[in-house]
């Protein structure tokens, strides 16, 4: 079902594009153009299987993504990561590799996606994954701050407060999530990476909220949906990006997961597509973790 594939994206960067096209107020800056001539070249390149491009393609198509997605941003309200925020980008770059490594240390017990084509020597091959893997978390708040800019969730809600009591419900309930995959027989735990993509929001957003580090329960007791929301359209279309630039790359992952193989949209079978959305919250609830832990204040 690639057409099918390729419809759901273009029609959802289209939509992106059209309503960022509405609410500019500032023109493109250089970078961003830039972005868009070395993806446009990255893909040519690719298509004609010349190296390093091809094998490669992944980490750059992203890295010109970032550039793109930035210079949006700018465009819209004036400011954006890297102009304003670049340290603070280069700490999300950073730990989005450790962060990352996270899910594929799960992997190797649930072995739900493998590599393929990747560089016989292994210092490539090392390159590849730290490139990929450092633009994961930059890509999704970047795409969420650019949902924040276009207004689309900015009506503020009542508010919505969790006892101490639920609060302490959900951490339980994420350790429990987080632990039984590891716990159950192989056979098993192939089939629950679904309680591994939502047991760190369970776990450590209660964590982050009664510490005052920035939390989805900290948006939702101030009556702001939009950080919540502007989370889940970025992993929507994060999600059908990387699966679109995964499908043509000549390395890249394939799923391997024991269900759904038969519905595959690009190499991810399309129910899986959901997943992408409590993944985005979960890359948000992390680094909030490890910021807090670390002592850096953001304003996000």
């Amino acid at each position: 079902m690639v057409k099918l594939g390729v419809a759901i994206t273009a029609a959802t960067v289209t939509i992106v594009v059209a309503e960022w096209l509405r609410k500019r107020r500032f023109s493109l800056p250089l970078y961003g153009w830039l972005g868009l001539v070395a993806l446009g070249c990255a893909e040519l390149l690719k298509f004609r299987g010349i190296e390093p491009v091809a094998t490669y393609f992944t980490p750059l198509a992203w890295s010109c993504y970032l550039l793109v997605v930035d210079a949006a941003l700018f465009a819209v309200q004036g400011r954006s990561w890297l102009t304003v925020r670049a340290g603070e980008f280069a700490r999300v770059a950073a730990l989005s590799l450790p962060l990352w490594l996270i899910f594929e240390a799960y992997n190797l017990r649930l072995e739900n996606w493998r590599y393929v084509g990747l560089p016989e020597n292994l210092a490539a091959r090392w390159f590849g994954y730290a490139w990929s893997f450092a633009t994961i978390f930059p890509a999704i708040f970047l795409t969420a701050d650019l949902f924040r800019a276009l207004g689309w969730f900015a009506r503020p809600a009542k508010p919505i407060h969790f006892s101490p009591g639920a609060r302490r419900g959900m951490v339980a309930a994420g350790a429990a999530c987080l632990l039984i995959p590891l716990l159950v027989p192989k056979s098993v735990s192939a089939y629950l990476f679904a309680l591994v993509w939502i047991g760190f929001v369970l776990l450590l957003d209660p964590i982050n909220f009664h510490r005052g580090w920035p939390s989805l329960l900290g948006e939702l007791a101030a009556g702001r949906r939009d950080q919540l929301y502007a989370l889940l359209a970025a992993g929507w279309l994060c999600g059908w990006l990387w699966e679109f630039w995964n499908w043509w790359a000549a390395a890249r992952w394939e799923y391997i997961f024991p269900m759904f193989q038969q519905w595959k949209i690009f190499a991810m079978p399309a129910p899986g597509y959901l997943g992408f959305l409590p993944f985005a919250l979960e890359c948000y609830v992390l680094y909030g973790f490890v910021a807090g832990c670390f002592g850096w204040h953001r304003s996000r």
